[in-house]
């Protein structure tokens, strides 16, 4: 039985491709984009803020990997005031990723708006080992993991502070004593 998205970590957006609306409630915003489905994200989110906000400063960056993006939050933040939001667009798994390094650096979740282009792909941390697994696979769907073997299921359950999927291992009742 699939649980409420609700009473689970998994955020919404990690589970099927959205779009919300600009967070028009800012005095600045930094918008990364993390592949190319993300820029007319960005470029609507942009159009948005712009009707809603006379005074608005934006700043877009198309982000080359995640390190890129940390890079680009890392240099806004250091400017940041009140007033200050992050947006961000791209694939779940890399929207987490950078979600991760945000919540780490002290932005509020009431600081952030997500857009999701894709979320087939997950990021999911082997308890059993120290491996994160970048895979295809859904919630509840099982995989192998690439450092120790076992099969792990995908739970219900995203870590704030390393945005990943726990992954446990989903045979062990069946293992040879």
């Amino acid at each position: 039985m699939k649980p409420d998205l609700d009473v689970t970590s998994v955020p919404g957006w990690a589970t099927a491709p959205t779009t919300p609306p600009a967070d028009t409630g800012g005095r600045s915003w930094t918008v990364i984009t993390l592949d190319a489905a993300a820029i007319a994200v960005a470029d609507e989110w942009q159009r948005q803020i712009a009707s809603a906000a006379a005074e608005s400063v934006v700043r877009i960056h198309r982000a080359a990997d995640i390190a890129d993006a940390v890079l680009s939050l890392r240099a806004d933040l250091a400017d940041a005031t009140v007033g200050w939001r992050l947006m961000v667009a791209g694939p779940a798994h890399a929207c987490l990723s950078l979600r991760a390094e945000a919540v780490a650096l002290g932005v509020a979740d009431d600081e952030m708006t997500f857009a999701s282009t894709e979320v087939d792909t997950r990021s999911v941390q082997c308890v059993h080992c120290p491996t994160v697994n970048h895979v295809a696979v859904d919630l509840e769907g099982v995989t192998p993991c690439v450092g120790c073997g076992r099969n792990l299921l995908v739970y219900y359950h995203v870590s704030r502070r390393r945005g990943t999927y726990l992954g446990f291992m989903a045979d062990a009742e069946e293992m040879p004593a």
